[in-house]
């Protein structure tokens, strides 16, 4: 999606709804939440306990206890660090974890470079003595320096990546404890490069408000001296399962794994039946094999809950039986998914919020797109410059949601205007400390999500944003980073152009027609590549302008529609639209080398206006009964083409 030019329109600020601050004190405001530009059907709902669901469903502990809610919130500047305010009220509340920059943190205000958060909690007390005190962080933007009781405990750089600290130590022994987190957010400010996707300072059109602060849950929980501190899980379509321990210190302790029936969809009850464990070791891995096991697919995403003993220490998690590989099938470079070419076809999904920005307002919500993604037909999901919560990806697996996993990119730097005549002002990456910087935090993303079976490709850059101009071209080290934690899927290191023939793929971008592994393209993309997997990573982009009620009601978003590709006047030319462009995907699957797509969008996204959703989730554009069977029709072409009999 091409650049444009950025300034941010200001916001008018009403109160809406009042809520209890447990966390107030007769100095600090009470939380409210704001009138934003646009609402959803669960922005009245989130009260003052949000996302109270447990956060990381792939290595979940039975005492824990949820931070998030109303804590106390304060601007300040860069000094602001030297100076904490211990056992001193801060001025505002702020709904954790909602954006500062959202109507549901109750802050909604621009700038927030500098922030100090402040809170207390309690411990349980029916907590097992001697055990360790963790804290965790699902993730803050963009660098958090986390003091408790008035020590300094850990600062974490990186606003999409989770971390946790052992504040043991650092807990009173006689009355609540003081969270204090300072937050150090630049986003784009003097064109700094930092891993961003979509945020800026200056919204315009394509690129969104952007997020400060606590984003995702924060929460305690309680482990043994010894504990699994991070787990990686494997499982292939052979029964062969790998199971990774990293512990909190050097032990080496026996480990257990406990395997449940297969399930589809959420567990219906707690997994404690009573079942034996199916392997047992000492160390840091174990591998074993399962018979015949249920795979995991869009059609039957099959899961197997687990319990893993290391230890003292007592973990549930769950895995997918599937493999991903590439192969060629009938002459063609294929993705394969269980040994067979299955065709993807899913949305970029931005993953904004109307009211919360980057964090949707519940869990619910969260899901809600998912599952309209998958009742319009949809198999995949292009999740977009963006790292969503852990409990997103736990939706897909439970869905059947193919995910292709972007990292989030550097902005490319605005200095020259004479740089790209089609793109004035772009100037590639010339630090390598800001390489290398990206690459710490693309193997981060690597370690965190590699557990999921819903993640079937990485995504390193997207339309050169963030990409070195470099000889060697900088995404073959990038390629091998990934492959040095991750063999087991497929990588799409350029998507869009400035391709190098690094990677699995080759990826044409181009609005609103698909080139989908053919042999015509435009201007900005490359011949396609036969000795490597075709797949359309952006096409469509047609609008429909919904109407003011359903709209971000700011005055550069609502000026600045036009800019779409494609505006149709009313959802049924929209629709007949669609159905053109898809027949002309179905007619590349079928003659070409196609084999995945990305149709852009999930939703509307402020001033844009492609979504199969409005922004605020209220009005669905497509015609089910044709969007599905076109969708049928693509499936079907690339099962013919992959040798499998298909009926109708």
């Amino acid at each position: 999606m091409r650049f444009f030019s950025c300034f941010l329109s200001s916001l008018g600020v009403t109160f809406a709804l009042a809520a209890t601050n447990l966390n107030a004190r007769a100095n600090t405001a009470p939380y409210e939440l704001k009138n934003g530009p646009l609402d959803t059907p669960w922005t009245q709902k989130v009260g003052t306990n949000p996302w109270p669901e447990y956060p990381r469903p792939l290595l979940e502990r039975k005492d824990w206890k949820n931070l998030n809610g109303v804590w106390q919130y304060q601007n300040t500047n860069a000094d602001g660090i030297n100076q904490p305010p211990f056992g001193v009220d801060l001025p505002q509340s702020v709904l954790v974890p909602f954006c500062l920059e959202s109507a549901l943190s109750g802050v909604m205000e621009s700038n927030r470079l500098y922030s100090w958060y402040r809170t207390h909690f309690d411990v349980p007390r029916e907590w097992p003595a001697g055990n360790r005190v963790l804290l965790n962080f699902g993730a803050v933007d963009y660098e958090a320096t986390v003091f408790v009781n008035g020590k300094k405990v850990t600062t974490h750089t990186g606003g999409y990546w989770s971390f946790t600290v052992d504040i043991t130590d650092q807990l009173s022994k006689d009355g609540p404890n003081e969270l204090l987190v300072f937050v150090d957010d630049p986003t784009d400010k003097d064109m700094v490069q930092i891993p961003i996707g979509k945020q800026t300072l200056s919204p315009s059109h394509i690129f969104y408000t952007p997020c400060s602060g606590i984003w995702q849950t924060v929460w305690i929980e309680s482990a043994p001296s010894t504990y699994i501190s991070n787990l990686q899980i494997t499982a292939d379509m052979h029964g062969k399962v790998e199971v990774k321990v990293e512990a909190s210190d050097e032990s080496k302790l026996p480990i257990e794994v406990t395997l449940h029936e297969p399930r589809i969809g959420k567990p219906t009850e707690r997994r404690d039946d009573k079942s034996e464990p199916i392997a047992k070791g000492t160390g840091s891995t174990l591998t074993f094999n399962v018979d015949s096991p249920k795979l995991w697919s869009p059609d039957s995403p099959n899961l197997y809950d687990m319990e893993i003993k290391y230890g003292n220490d007592t973990i549930k998690s769950y895995i997918g039986f599937r493999t991903i590989s590439r192969g060629v099938v009938e002459g063609v470079e294929r993705p394969l998914l269980n040994g067979e070419f299955v065709f993807q076809f899913g949305t970029l999904d931005q993953g904004f919020w109307p009211d919360g920005i980057y964090t949707a307002p519940s869990v619910e919500a969260m899901t809600y797109d998912l599952e309209t993604l998958k009742k319009i037909g949809y198999n995949m999901v292009r999740k977009h410059i963006k790292v969503e919560p852990a409990l997103f990806y736990r939706a897909c697996d439970e869905l059947g949601l193919l995910v292709i996993q972007d990292m989030p990119s550097l902005r490319t730097q605005v200095i020259d205007p004479n740089t790209r005549p089609d793109c004035p002002g772009w100037t590639p990456v010339a630090d390598p400390k800001t390489t290398q910087e990206f690459g710490r935090q693309l193997e981060l993303m690597i370690q965190q999500l590699r557990s999921y079976p819903s993640i079937v490709t990485w995504v390193i850059y997207n339309e050169e944003w963030g990409q070195p101009r470099v000889n060697p071209p900088a995404e073959f080290e990038m390629v091998d980073r990934i492959r040095k934690h991750d063999t087991t899927r497929l990588i799409n290191s350029v998507s869009g152009w400035h391709d190098h023939g690094a990677g699995d793929f080759h990826d044409n971008h181009h609005y609103a027609n698909p080139q989908c592994g053919t042999p015509f393209y435009s201007r900005v993309a490359t011949p396609y590549d036969p000795k490597r997997i075709a797949i359309q990573g952006e096409f469509a982009g047609i609008g429909h302008n919904a109407s003011f009620e359903n709209s971000w009601k700011v005055e550069r978003s609502l000026r600045e529609v036009d800019q779409t590709y494609e505006l149709n006047a009313s959802i049924e030319i929209w629709n007949y639209r669609a159905h053109i462009l898809l027949s002309e995907l179905l007619g590349q699957v079928e003659r070409f080398a196609c084999s995945a797509a990305v149709w852009t969008q999930t939703t509307d996204v402020e001033g844009e206006v492609n979504g199969m959703l409005t922004y605020d989730r209220r009005v669905l554009r497509p015609d089910l009964k044709v969007w599905n069977e076109d969708i049928r029709n693509l499936y079907r072409a690339a099962a013919r083409r992959g040798g499998r009999k298909v009926e109708g």
